[in-house]
């Protein structure tokens, strides 16, 4: 028998595609530009990402663009003929985005008066946002209702945390997340920052250190001072096209953490990818809240 509400979410959770397939979780898929062309974000279906970044170390530079109302419009009405929509949202702090979806949702709910939409804004993006979104459907899978569920993730999204460091400096300067004068010295005395999700919701620098291997151990060292009881927890790894390091992080973490569960290891998608470039490396996972 169908259930009286479907869990709706947007291709910047970095949600794999297998995943999103698999627990029938319908994925609006999001915008972006490379080399003039506009794609959308599949979520690894095509491996798009590989191409990204290839595109990217050659001098490429993506952007990324806002899905309009009329977009959403046309997702979300079919899925309200039939029943109502729980929309997991990336965190409306990032991107203009998210008010184009309370735009649909008002003009819905005025067309639909008999059908329920709600909107979480879940202050995450990509893999934290897929936590978010896997334990709120096991949720939906055991019966819990829609309130029931909207209500975990506003009450449980200040837990779902990422710690992540990039390989170059350019790409946090091209989004002006730093100056460019911080890039140019950063680049030459090799300093690698170390960036979280606030409670605000924002990606912002938490800390710098020097090298690549202090980097990685800070990414280990933050997850641990973070993730609270680590057995049976289940993590994402995301990598900018560096699979090997990726694999390095995550033995890392794993001798450090011996008692979590699965450590899932994924290649970061296109719309993430193109404001945090290659060779970035994120340990992702829901812990204690977020202190900053």
């Amino acid at each position: 028998m169908p259930k009286e509400y479907i869990i709706m979410s947007d291709s910047d959770s970095d949600l794999y595609y297998e995943i999103a397939r698999e627990k029938k979780i319908p994925i609006v898929r999001m915008p972006y530009t490379l080399d003039d062309v506009e794609y959308y974000d599949d979520n690894g279906a095509s491996g798009a990402e590989k191409k990204l970044f290839d595109r990217m170390r050659n001098g490429a530079k993506p952007f990324t663009s806002l899905l309009p109302t009329a977009a959403y419009l046309e997702i979300f009405e079919p899925v309200l003929k039939e029943r109502d929509l729980l929309f997991l949202a990336f965190s409306s702090k990032m991107s203009n985005t998210f008010l184009n979806v309370l735009e649909a949702q008002k003009e819905l709910q005025q067309k639909y008066p008999h059908r329920r939409f709600v909107v979480v804004d879940t202050l995450s993006i990509s893999a934290p946002q897929s936590l978010l979104i896997l334990a709120a459907h096991a949720m939906y899978e055991q019966g819990s209702s829609m309130d029931e569920v909207a209500a975990w993730v506003t009450d449980n999204r200040m837990r779902a945390q990422a710690w992540f460091t990039v390989g170059d400096l350019t790409y946090l300067r091209r989004g002006g997340r730093i100056s460019a004068t911080s890039a140019v010295m950063g680049t030459m005395l090799d300093i690698k920052p170390i960036l979280t999700i606030t409670r605000a919701g924002k990606l912002e620098a938490h800390s710098k250190v020097q090298g690549r291997k202090k980097a990685m151990k800070a990414l280990v060292d933050k997850t641990a001072e973070n993730i609270g009881d680590p057995a049976g927890k289940h993590l994402i790894l995301l990598h900018g096209d560096v699979r090997d390091e990726a694999e390095m992080l995550k033995r890392q973490l794993l001798n450090r953490l011996p008692d979590l569960g699965e450590v899932r290891v994924q290649m970061i998608g296109p719309v993430i990818g193109a404001h945090a470039g290659p060779g970035t490396l994120a340990i992702c996972f829901i812990g204690n809240e977020r202190q900053i």
